[in-house]
């Protein structure tokens, strides 16, 4: 008995050494990475995936955790691949002990012993499973990863590792590349053939090989309805489901906003951005309908939220890879001339100081600034009329005259206190700033309207989800914000739109090169810009045609229903022209406001309204007060100039509606509108 146990004891002793030994070869192992780059991914504020970039080898790799993923398909993945996963620790030894039974009664392999931990070994050496050096050495480096990292560390880098055709890697990379969507709710079907696919992912492509594809996709779903994972209903449905035919593509959705945030964060990867992919997709879909017809014409727009700051939608160009239209140009960023959409914040900072009020008459006719003389798009004068109606009709005259009482500097620092960065190509600022004669990008433009809509001062614009809200600088005040929004409500709208439920302004450069429309109501802003990309002019495009029509499908587009515009402030005064205190009932420059002017002209006959059978004879007018000589004007043609007498005749304008204007020698003038037969 005594050389039993002593040979027991050398034995044990032998075993002991040869654990100590393997214990030793496993804890010695060399583990290759397991943190390989994944691809950076763009969401939107809700985590939908906007746009995603390849790691450094042109692979398709997402982050993932087994808890985005469908708990059926990981079930089915653990039944058919490694039914013991969690229980094993890194090698089978009944399953090699089956494959190897299975391998010398049939004389050839038939099944294999690989565990999902040496799939993972392999997967990340990118090794063999034939040779039995390779597979030696994936037990090895399998029962090392199952010291080091737990079940779910493991099934975490299959999932994020194991291909699926082409170059798609991992199980979210598969789920767009195959079905268009996050791996998180997965068909019986879906979840069978993303079972099958790592295992020959060439072969079983379903857009190159679907007879293999299919076949493999079966045995999956044959093994799941014999185990009582699916029913006969749903194996039998999921085998009549088609195939897919092909790779889609990735998301790209808001492409130029993805690029420029990705620069400006390298190394992170994952963005959320405060975009809505929901909104992003149909803004980006009303861009490139609304050029459609114009080979090179682009188009640009932002919607916010004027209350947060943050941006819903930025459409950069109407297509990113468009050739013709420069679509790699991302025009919400592009310094172009404004137009006419300066000149809401012009009047807005006229109401603040003083200088004006929506009711105040101002005169539109000719006038000249040390030789700039600035005339109206149309080329005629109105005479008298309201800071209202010039306002609304677009007038340059008017606006001009504001620009000069406040001063082009203090308009230009306006604009930078509420969060612009104009840019002046001559320099100092000069009158035809108003008139768009400096340069601006789509979204500082937001930015400065989103500040009226806010009530004078609003929040930075923001497209990173999770920064805290920054205010702008304040542009006006509220009552001043308010009317400038109570005289654009009153613009006539695009065929088919409510009126008075925006407040909008359209703007068209100099040489037709840019249209724009800006506007707001309760919660939201939306600009819109279109032109051509290389700043060629579009001739006869005009922002009330061309853009304003987008801003209110884009309105419609957003939401449901629109948000009403605020009531007026306490503090506003709403009277009319005739109620104002009398320095706001006239506008004048500050320089005449202790001066005596002459009595203005006025023009007696015909009175304002009237109603004259001519039957072809001449029109009399009889003027009263104003200095000689007088300058008469009907449908904003000059018709009589030189004039120094008080009642005269001249030609009938003929018959229909005709507008009178009378100017004197100091500029000043009067208005009347009359019918003809």
């Amino acid at each position: 008995m005594k050389w039993y146990a002593a040979a027991l004891a050398v034995l044990l002793i032998a075993v002991f050494a040869a654990y100590r030994a393997f214990d030793t070869w496993i804890g010695s192992t060399d583990l290759p990475l397991t943190l390989a780059e994944s691809s950076t991914e763009v969401l939107d504020r809700n985590g939908k995936l906007l746009r995603v970039y390849p790691v450094g080898d042109g692979l398709w790799r997402l982050a993932v955790r087994p808890a985005d993923v469908d708990p059926r398909f990981l079930e089915m993945l653990l039944r058919y691949e490694d039914k013991r996963f969690r229980s094993h620790a890194g090698v089978d030894p009944i399953a090699l002990l089956r494959a190897a039974g299975q391998a010398l009664w049939n004389g050839r392999a038939v099944s294999g012993g690989s565990t999902l931990t040496m799939q993972v070994a392999r997967l990340l050496e990118d090794g063999t499973t034939g040779r039995w050096a390779g597979k030696l050495r994936q037990m090895r480096v399998a029962l090392a990863l199952e010291r080091r990292l737990s079940k779910d560390g493991i099934l975490t880098l299959y999932l994020t590792h194991a291909p699926y055709g082409g170059a798609a890697e991992g199980i979210r990379a598969a789920t767009y590349s195959w079905f268009g969507k996050e791996p998180k709710r997965l068909t019986p079907a879906e979840a069978a053939l993303l079972v099958a696919l790592p295992q020959s992912p060439e072969r079983r492509r379903p857009d190159r090989f679907p007879e293999a594809a299919g076949n493999a996709r079966d045995r999956v779903l044959a093994r799941m309805q014999r185990q009582g994972l699916l029913s006969d209903e749903q194996t039998e449905a999921a085998r009549r489901t088609p195939l897919p035919h092909r790779m889609a593509a990735f998301p790209r959705l808001a492409p130029h906003l993805a690029d420029r945030v990705a620069a400006q964060h390298p190394g992170k990867r994952q963005l959320r951005l405060t975009l809505d992919a929901a909104v992003q997709a149909r803004m980006e879909m009303l861009a490139a309908d609304a050029v459609r017809s114009s080979p090179r014409l682009s188009a640009a727009l932002i919607a916010a939220d004027h209350r947060t700051g943050e941006v819903l939608a930025m459409v950069g160009s109407p297509g990113y890879a468009g050739v013709q239209r420069r679509g790699f140009v991302d025009m919400t960023q592009a310094v172009r001339s404004p137009g006419s959409t300066l000149k809401p914040l012009i009047y807005g900072l006229a109401f603040d100081q003083g200088l004006a009020h929506p009711e105040t008459l101002i005169r539109d006719g000719p006038v000249n600034f040390a030789g700039y003389a600035p005339q109206n798009f149309d080329g005629e004068f109105r005479g008298d009329i309201t800071v209202r109606e010039a306002l609304q009709l677009s007038l340059n005259i008017p606006v001009v005259k504001l620009t000069q009482e406040l001063g082009p500097a203090r308009v230009l620092a306006s604009l930078r206190t509420g969060g612009a960065r104009p840019d002046l190509p001559g320099g100092a600022p000069g009158l035809a700033l108003s008139l768009g004669g400096l340069g601006i990008s789509l979204q500082d433009m937001v930015q400065l309207y989103a500040g009226l809509a806010a009530g004078g001062q609003g929040p930075k614009l923001r497209v990173m989800q999770g920064e805290a809200p920054h205010p702008a600088g304040r542009l006006s005040s509220p009552e001043a914000a308010w009317q400038v929004a109570d005289i654009l409500r009153g613009l006539p709208v695009p065929a088919g739109a409510h009126a008075g439920t925006i407040a909008y302004k359209t703007g068209t450069s100099y040489g037709h090169r840019d249209a724009w429309a800006v506007g707001w109501d309760g919660r939201h802003v939306i600009g819109v810009w279109m032109g051509r990309a290389d700043g060629t002019p579009v001739p006869g495009i005009f922002g009330g045609d061309l853009a304003a029509p987008v801003l209110f499908e884009a309105f419609g587009r957003l939401k449901p229903a629109l948000d009403p515009l605020p009531p007026p402030p306490p503090a506003t005064l709403i009277v009319s022209s005739a109620d104002l205190p009398p320095p706001l009932q006239r506008f004048r420059p500050r320089d005449a406001a202790f001066s005596e002017p002459a009595d203005a002209p006025e023009l007696i006959f015909p009175p304002d309204g009237a109603w004259l059978a001519l039957e072809g004879a001449e029109l009399t007018l009889k003027l009263r007060g104003g200095t000689a000589p007088f300058l008469v004007m009907a449908n904003g043609l000059p018709v009589l100039s030189g004039q120094r007498r008080r009642e005269f005749s001249l030609p009938s304008p003929g018959p229909g509606f005709s507008s009178l204007v009378i100017v004197d020698g100091a500029g000043r003038s009067d208005r009347v509108t009359l019918r003809i037969d």
